[in-house]
């Protein structure tokens, strides 16, 4: 009876765990079903009071906004967030291996400076970026977006590959030596193809980061030709603030590629972000 009873009470209390856990995650979800509903609303319906948790007269305008209007903002943005990914993980990688494995001199030092440079404010950045960039013509650039999003994600993509390539066995790189391999041989081989799962993590991180980036678009890249995302929502928020509809059309349809990536990559990401925590 008494067994009987606590497995009851195992069972009431689990289910009111999930009860919680549920409710928890429907308050956290529901701005982002408040953005599908209102994308699907027609402007009459906007100011309804009180407003319809279901659109009663779903509308595809705002989508069509978005395919005459928003298209050129998210190719900028898909190729400035693949741009960054590329070049982060080709700075990071290598000086991960040298970190994890060659020890050079100063490499505490250099982790050091890696994570105080994560502290700096990105307007401070931007604002240094801006001065450098006037000099040089790269304002209002693709590549100098790429280069600005970068240094967001280079100090945090060498930490995690620093930590990941600390956990392969030494002994494979000395077999690799052995057979004449040098540095750069055993690093492209042997090390790069065991990183998958961190290679993974910072590309997701760098892809996200660059993404939703906006401090540096509306310094470095504001009333030129070729402008994120981010700032498109801007601009159309300014220009177009009584459809909504339209607007949130734009942010479902600039969330969907970050979602898709993280749904694909999260296991990987969960390894990546893991790897070197526990040491044998």
């Amino acid at each position: 009876m008494t067994s009987a009873r606590a497995v009851l009470d195992r069972r009431r209390r689990s289910r009111g765990k999930t009860a919680i856990g549920v409710l928890l995650t429907a308050v956290m979800l529901f701005p982002v079903y408040w953005m599908l509903n209102v994308s699907f609303t027609p402007d009459r319906d906007m100011r309804k009071s009180p407003p319809a948790l279901f659109p009663a007269h779903a509308t595809l305008e705002g989508y069509q906004a978005v395919l005459d209007q928003q298209l050129p903002y998210l190719g900028t943005s898909l190729v400035v967030a693949l741009g960054t990914v590329l070049l982060t993980v080709a700075l990071a990688a290598p000086a991960g291996f040298a970190l994890a494995k060659l020890r050079p001199r100063g490499g505490g030092a250099l982790n050091f400076v890696l994570l105080a440079a994560q502290m700096i404010p990105g307007i401070i950045m931007a604002m240094g970026f801006y001065a450098v960039y006037l000099s040089v013509g790269l304002l209002q650039s693709v590549p100098g977006l790429i280069i600005a999003d970068s240094t967001l994600a280079v100090p945090f993509a060498v930490l995690i590959f620093t930590a990941f390539m600390s956990g392969i066995p030494g002994e494979l790189l000395q077999a690799a030596q052995i057979d004449g391999a040098g540095p750069l041989r055993t690093f492209w081989s042997i090390v790069l193809p065991m990183s998958r799962n961190s290679v993974v993590t910072v590309s997701l991180f760098a892809f996200l980061w660059s993404w939703s980036d906006f401090v540096f678009a509306s310094t470095l890249a504001g009333g030129g030709a070729h402008e994120p995302i981010t700032l498109g929502i801007y601009h159309y928020i300014g220009n177009n603030n009584q459809q909504w509809n339209a607007i949130m059309a734009t942010a479902v349809v600039a969330s969907l590629p970050a979602a898709v990536i993280l749904v694909l990559a999260q296991r990987y990401v969960a390894a990546g972000v893991t790897a070197g925590a526990v040491k044998d």
